[in-house]
């Protein structure tokens, strides 16, 4: 009998530890991410940064969008759900798969300081390839007028998002852009 309630005792207080545990797992955000989805915008001062290229990237916890820029630091930029992205400066839907749809714009040029085009897409619809990610659907370009650039970025649906600057070398920078896989 005494061993019976020693059983019952271990069971009882071994449960009892561990159900905590479980529901403070089950609390905690996902991989960390507690980015949320509003906007993201930071100051802006247009100066001679230009963008060069666009890619993306596949994370464990999100998918990654990176505009690659010479010239500077990225002054300034503005991300956020919009019903539509569109065309900078003639106000045209840009087309995007996805149950969501991110406008992400920098105050970059698209042209050097000397007024060479410096990045070109080769298929404005598609800057980027993004089959096989879980969360981007597509990744179009929406325009460059006046050192603001415009990039769409079709996504699963909305999901949390964080976005920051990574100085480069040699006057280069990166204006990163994370979606989380879900919530």
């Amino acid at each position: 009998m005494r061993r019976l309630v020693k059983m019952l005792l271990v069971l009882v207080f071994g449960l009892a530890l561990v159900a905590p545990a479980a529901t403070a797992a089950q609390a905690a955000p996902f991989c960390g991410i507690h980015w949320g989805s509003s906007e993201k915008r930071s100051g802006s001062v247009t100066g001679e940064e230009y963008l060069t290229n666009v890619r993306a990237g596949r994370h464990a916890c999100f998918d990654r969008l990176v505009l690659d820029v010479r010239g500077g630091r990225v002054s300034g930029y503005d991300v956020r759900y919009v019903k539509n992205v569109v065309n900078d400066p003639r106000g045209d839907v840009v087309p995007l798969r996805g149950g969501a749809k991110l406008q992400v714009t920098a105050d970059v040029h698209a042209n050097t300081p000397s007024g060479h085009a410096s990045y070109v897409p080769a298929d404005k619809q598609h800057l980027v390839r993004v089959s096989g990610f879980r969360t981007f659907r597509q990744v179009a370009w929406a325009g460059s007028f006046e050192g603001v650039t415009t990039v769409g970025l079709g996504v699963r649906a909305r999901l949390p998002f964080r976005v920051f600057v990574l100085n480069g070398p040699h006057h280069t920078s990166m204006l990163v852009v994370d979606v989380a896989h879900r919530w």
